[in-house]
Parts: C-alpha cells; sequence; structure tokens
C-alpha cells in the first residue's frame, strides 16, 4: 500500500493543487486539513498550489457560496474577511516552513465569486475589489508566489476577454490565467465539437491571452470519465503534448483534478479500486519523454 501523494509523485506529476475551505462543517478541506496534505508534498519535493474557494464547500461556475460566516457582510466587510482568511490559511503553511509556489484567488471565477456581491455580471467592480483583497494578502506572505485567477472552459476566449477586459479596468492584478477544460462534457453536450479541436482552441487561447495580457497560463483542471480509461489517456497524452509543444513556452503545466477519485459519486476520476488507470501512463511518459513532469 502506497501512500497517495507519493504514489503520484512515482506516476510522475511534480506538484499538487489543494482547495481550501473557509468553515467546512466537517474539517475536511480546511486550512488544517491542507497543512497535513501540503507536508506529504514538502516531503516528495513537489510544488504545491493553493486553490481559494472562498465558500464552505464547493464552488464552480454554477455556484460561488457565501461562507456562512461572511454572509450579511457588505464588501467592505467582505474584503476585510477575504484578506484575514487568505493571510491566516497561508501564513499557517508558512509557519511550518512550507513553500508556495502558486496561489488561486477563487476558482472558476468564471462569473466572479461570493454571489450575488461579487458576481461579475452585475458588480464587475465589486469582483475586482475582492480579487485585489486576495491578491495583496497572497503577496503580503509569499511575495514570491504566482496569484492566478482561474476560469472554466479553456477554450472559450470570451469569457476571457469579459474577465480580464473587466478585472484590467478596475486595477486588479494577477501573475498567471488558470484554465479548466473538460472536452468530454462539451463535446457531449455539443457535439459539433470534438476533443482535437477544443484542445487546438485551448492552446490558441492560451497564445492569446498571453499576448494581450503579458502573463503565462496553466491548465490547472481537467479529467476525463472514468470509466473510459483508454479514452482517457489518449486525450490526455494529446493535450499534454499539444499544450507543451504548441503554445510556445505559454503554459506552464497541467494538472489532473481528483485523479485519485474512485468513490463518492465523482466520475471523472482517473483510478479504479484504489489504483491508478492507464489514464495515469500519459503523465509517466510525458514526464519521461519532456525531460520533467506535468503536473
Amino acid at each position: 500500500m502506497t501512500e497517495c501523494t507519493r504514489l503520484m509523485k512515482e506516476l510522475g506529476l511534480d506538484a499538487v493543487r489543494l482547495r481550501v475551505w473557509v468553515d467546512p462543517k466537517d474539517g475536511f478541506s480546511s486550512k488544517e486539513d491542507v497543512l497535513v496534505m501540503v507536508k506529504r508534498a514538502k516531503a516528495l519535493d513537489m510544488a504545491i498550489m493553493i486553490d481559494f474557494h472562498y465558500s464552505d464547500w464547493w464552488a464552480d461556475p454554477g455556484k460561488q457560496n457565501i461562507p456562512d460566516a461572511w454572509k450579511g457582510m457588505n464588501v467592505a466587510e467582505m474584503q476585510k474577511a477575504l484578506e484575514a482568511h487568505t493571510k491566516e490559511t497561508l501564513q499557517l503553511l508558512k509557519d511550518n516552513d512550507i513553500e508556495v509556489k502558486r496561489v488561486q484567488v477563487g476558482n472558476e471565477t468564471t462569473h466572479g465569486f461570493l454571489w450575488p456581491v461579487g458576481r461579475a455580471e452585475e458588480n464587475m467592480e465589486n469582483y475586482a475589489r475582492l480579487t485585489r483583497a486576495g491578491y495583496d494578502a497572497v503577496k503580503e506572505i509569499y511575495p514570491n508566489a504566482a496569484v492566478i485567477i482561474h476560469l472554466d472552459n479553456g477554450y472559450d476566449r470570451s469569457i476571457y476577454d469579459f474577465i480580464f477586459d473587466g478585472l484590467s479596468k478596475q486595477g486588479a492584478a494577477w501573475d498567471m490565467i488558470g484554465m479548466s477544460l473538460y472536452p468530454y462534457w462539451t463535446v457531449k453536450n455539443d457535439p459539433s465539437y470534438t476533443e482535437p479541436l477544443l484542445i487546438t482552441r485551448c492552446a490558441d487561447n492560451m497564445k492569446y491571452l498571453k499576448e494581450k495580457y503579458g502573463t503565462p497560463v496553466m491548465l490547472v483542471e481537467t479529467g476525463y470519465k472514468a470509466d473510459r480509461p483508454e479514452a482517457g489517456k489518449a486525450y490526455l497524452s494529446l493535450i499534454i503534448e499539444h499544450l507543451a509543444e504548441n503554445t510556445g513556452g505559454v503554459c506552464e503545466g497541467v494538472f489532473y483534478w481528483a485523479a485519485e477519485t474512485c468513490h463518492g459519486g465523482y466520475d471523472m476520476g482517473a483510478f479504479a479500486d484504489d489504483m491508478p488507470t492507464v489514464m495515469m501512463d500519459a503523465f509517466t511518459e510525458a514526464s519521461h519523454r519532456l525531460g520533467k513532469s506535468k503536473q
């Protein structure tokens, strides 16, 4: 039996991406829980990315729920709460000699976060103000960490123009753009797309964003149906190779989201019966081919 973080390292991964929730009821993904996991990653010399959801539970393009303790706050009060939570979490890691390389200020904030206060379509000013607060809080604790703003559908240039133009006009800052890409679901919902087309558009969008905003890009989330491991491996091999070779060095890596999952109802993991499927071979082979691991 091999501990999961060590197994991922053996499979060729060189980084971890860990979410943190504000006040989860069972302590799962709390800052204390994250500390336990980052200690394992540090022992294996893996780079660390912290993903602030700014919620007590999952945050994504369909839900950005305000933490219970922040409900009823105005934007100024929420800004202070966000700053405090960000700094307290990162200070806990720093006090334990953890080096954090990258930090996400929000998770898949395609429509902003902390709705309705920071919903981008309704109040870009508030969303930018809260994002600035997160950025500044990160830099206070880890001045050299790359701050990431993360959206979904990496192939869709329009949503990136909307968010990053809006944030730029409001004076917000970021060091890196994070993307999600899940071609399985996109193709299922719109068969006019194909996986190779979505990968090509994602790579083109990365180059476009680097030229427009001057920051690197990373694919911080992708995945495939767990019950189709051979197709998943083919997809992962293609996207890792394409982003490495066709973005002019703009793309800084690829993360598979929750690869170790094979329980609990999530069907996009890369494990079965608590063992990695052939999908994970795509990362192992890429680490050998490229001379370094792809996250």
